[in-house]
């Protein structure tokens, strides 16, 4: 690489850097903690993809997606999901409208989905033909109906939330929608000092509210930058051999893996590790991923794609667990 291109290329994971930080310092003025969660949501939208959060209520799931979107001066809108839910209320919907003139035209009014970042709140109380509506929108980022086709702006983000507490009246989501995102994030319950800056923020006469601070086009262009960051074979080769051992008939599987697992990571988990990577190293002012970063991103990027048998759901069995057996297990070169 020529000098002229190192000095570019160390000037653009700069600003990338300094970009990440301002927002991070602007989202942290109301969202307290959840430092590894804002940081998986970041990922994933620099990604350009989509993001779970699962969490017991009350822990400011919604409340960080509303923050990430006033930080990045994006068009949100949230989707509210609930069993009597029908496609067109997502995508929405061809209606007659009647003209001065007395003509009828058919015009399409666009759903909630037509927005930059969109909140599906409690995902999994929808049906699975409403929850299967998101599919062409998260993957294609575009929307038919009928026989006209409609592209969606980017960015384009679906946030999902899920409570794993509650099973009445819920729809699990299907494998084919869930390997659709990009991380399964957990939110945990807030620690002792955190709770106390909860309290102090909400309770009191001022409740803080994000400023854009990152525009639209500033954000396309770090996700382009993402995708010039370049991966070293033995890396790629890493996460590569990490998704086979997810699989229980690869021969590089371990016994848990063999007794538990009923199918592992379909190649969208090595995507996402990869990127996810890529995206780490650019955090922490690197241009080059390493097998660390790989690792660091294994159980947001494969918990919700490594699916248990019955054997496995039976005896408790954590995707987490076994892909930390994994990842202990696996070396970091081949043999």
């Amino acid at each position: 690489m020529a000098d002229d291109d190192k000095t570019k290329v160390r000037g653009d994971v700069e600003e990338f850097c300094r970009r990440i930080g301002t927002l991070r310092e602007e989202v942290g003025k109301v969202v307290v903690g959840h430092r590894d969660v804002v940081d998986g949501v970041l990922i994933c939208m620099l990604a350009g993809s989509h993001a779970l959060l699962e969490g017991v209520p009350g822990l400011g799931k919604t409340l960080l997606v509303r923050t990430m979107a006033d930080a990045l001066q994006l068009e949100f809108s949230r989707i509210q999901f609930t069993p009597d839910m029908m496609p067109a209320d997502i995508l929405g919907t061809t209606v007659v409208e009647e003209t001065q003139t007395g003509h009828r035209l058919f015009e399409f009014q666009k759903g909630p989905v037509f927005a930059n970042i969109v909140l599906a709140d409690e995902i999994n109380r929808a049906t699975p033909k409403t929850q299967s509506a998101l599919l062409e929108a998260m993957q294609e980022h575009r929307v038919t109906i009928g026989k006209q086709t409609h592209t969606l702006e980017e960015p384009f983000f679906v946030l999902a939330t899920q409570n794993p507490l509650e099973s009445e009246g819920t729809y699990p989501l299907p494998e084919a929608q869930l390997d659709r995102f990009f991380f399964k994030l957990h939110v945990d319950y807030p620690k002792r000092d955190e709770l106390h800056g909860i309290l102090e923020r909400t309770t009191g006469e001022h409740v803080p509210r994000a400023a854009p601070v990152l525009s639209r086009q500033e954000l396309l262009e770090m996700q382009k930058l993402v995708r010039e960051v370049p991966v070293s074979r033995h890396v790629q080769d890493y996460a590569v051999r990490l998704v086979e051992a997810t699989h229980p008939k690869h021969a590089t599987a371990i016994d848990d893996v063999k007794r538990f697992v009923n199918f592992g990571s379909s190649p969208r988990g090595a995507q996402a590790l990869l990127l996810a990577s890529k995206i780490r190293a650019l955090f922490q002012g690197r241009f080059a991923p390493s097998i660390d970063d790989i690792k660091y991103n294994a159980l947001p990027a494969l918990r919700h794609r490594v699916l248990l048998s019955f054997e496995g759901e039976a005896e408790g069995v954590r995707s987490d667990a076994l892909l930390s057996k994994i990842i202990d297990k696996l070396p970091e070169s081949a043999s």
